[in-house]
């Protein structure tokens, strides 16, 4: 079921892989078949993938959600404040992990070996147990490019390691926490031409919270640019999605976005409408893959979403069965 995962051609073989998954979570992961059983739903009530109860993602801060008896090879952590609860991954084979995201990488990029990748992710870097990092740090690796590499605070190495490679048309991906970016470009100012710009999210408690389309503009005005790309994961997630753009998320052929209300988080909605983000993800099959998630969106045609922010604690409902 693993290999076949990562081979999926079409929304039919999608469905089955899902409902192959779900009776395997059922029947393996304690912590979702209690969920399963609290809500009354058996592998016999799923008529369509809509109908599959998606695991509050709380539940990964308070249980050890696995589907299997493997040994835990890494345990990836989110990142939290002091005496803050933190979400934890317990992941049972990391290959999974590392073909999702390097299939996804070539989904939407193309060969790794084409790029020279910068990273610029400070927060991360100064903590254990960073999903992100473990990706970041394999891509790097497998880049095989000499300049690739992480950057802490030596923003001005980075600027001329950047100014290098735009002369010599080297194809350059820069990967960087948003707060980090825009400390670059208020400290320098660019006109790339070869360079895609990847923000990962958040300000980390370094800067005020502002919405993307607002970063956005300030990362395009600095780096010259006329696209700033995004990605979107989580610790709780094997699989990324990614946006070129404009802010529409796409996902791998493995990773599908549903819409859940925000009253009844049981209660899907349709396309353009804005709720609860729920993400199916095939990769997740030694944990969960059917995760509700604290972020809001939309969902457009073509299998793209829009992230537009996130519930308040007092927003979520429904979702505290079983936590403790």
């Amino acid at each position: 079921m693993e290999q076949s995962t990562f081979n999926i051609q079409s929304e039919s073989e999608f469905n089955t892989m899902a409902f192959a998954v779900f009776k395997h979570q059922f029947a393996h992961c304690k912590v979702y078949r209690s969920f399963c059983d609290l809500l009354n739903v058996h592998p016999s009530d799923i008529q369509h993938i809509q109908d599959i109860p998606f695991l509050p993602i709380e539940f990964f801060k308070t249980h050890q959600i696995v589907s299997n008896t493997n040994p835990v090879k890494e345990i990836f952590t989110s990142s939290g404040t002091t005496g803050m609860s933190v979400s934890k991954h317990f992941v049972t084979d990391i290959s999974l992990y590392e073909q999702s995201y390097l299939k996804g990488f070539e989904y939407f990029y193309g060969d790794i070996s084409e790029y020279t990748i910068l990273a610029l992710l400070p927060s991360y870097l100064e903590r254990n147990g960073s999903s992100l990092i473990y990706m970041v740090d394999d891509l790097i690796k497998k880049s095989n490019k000499p300049k690739s590499g992480f950057y802490l605070n030596n923003l001005e190495e980075l600027k001329d390691t950047l100014l290098q490679l735009e002369e010599s048309n080297e194809k350059i991906m820069l990967i960087g926490v948003s707060f980090a970016l825009l400390d670059l470009v208020e400290t320098y100012q660019f006109q790339l031409k070869n360079t895609i710009v990847m923000e990962t999210g958040g300000m980390k408690g370094r800067r005020k919270e502002i919405i993307r389309t607002e970063l956005h503009h300030q990362l395009k005005k600095g780096f010259g640019v006329a696209k700033i790309h995004s990605e979107y994961g989580m610790t709780e997630l094997l699989s990324q999605a990614y946006s070129k753009g404009d802010g529409l998320f796409a996902t791998p052929q493995w990773m599908k976005i549903l819409i859940r209300d925000t009253e009844d988080p049981l209660q899907l909605i349709g396309q353009g409408k804005t709720g609860g983000i729920n993400v199916i993800d095939l990769a997740n099959i030694n944990s969960c893959s059917f995760i509700a998630t604290q972020d809001l969106g939309k969902t457009y045609t073509n299998n793209t979403f829009e992230v537009l922010g996130r519930f308040d604690a007092s927003d979520i409902r429904g979702c505290n069965l079983l936590i403790s």
